[in-house]
């Protein structure tokens, strides 16, 4: 059965950073695409960034220069590295296990964990 398990969020004031971590069980990251999903209340899922099976890595605009993506195969792990954190940031953040084509357009497979949820306010 696979399961990702994320952690890591919380509340931080605008400007702050939090790092999220999602580990993979069931399933081995080594090989595949990587990615991270968010979702504001009242609107749709979105994908925020992703990382290829060689490392190449895709950004959303609005949080370009901004967050980072890594990931560590031998522990099953993918990081988001968040810093200069807004408002228009928060949201439950999700891992994702997918495939990607020549362009970097990343395709995630049907398996989601529960989120972390990441709350930017004073």
């Amino acid at each position: 059965q696979v399961q990702l398990a994320e952690s890591g969020g919380g509340l931080v004031q605008p400007g702050g950073s939090l790092r999220l971590s999602c580990v993979g069980s069931g399933i081995t990251f080594t090989g595949r695409a990587l990615a991270w999903y968010r979702q504001a209340p009242g609107k749709q899922r979105e994908l925020v960034t992703s990382i290829t099976r060689g490392g190449s890595t895709k950004y959303t605009t609005a949080v370009m220069g901004r967050f980072t993506i890594t990931r560590d195969n031998a522990k099953n792990t993918v990081y988001l590295q968040m810093n200069s954190l807004q408002p228009e940031d928060t949201a439950v953040y999700y891992c994702s296990v997918g495939t990607t084509d020549s362009n970097i357009n990343y395709y995630p497979a049907d398996y989601w964990g529960q989120g972390t949820q990441v709350t930017v306010s004073t």
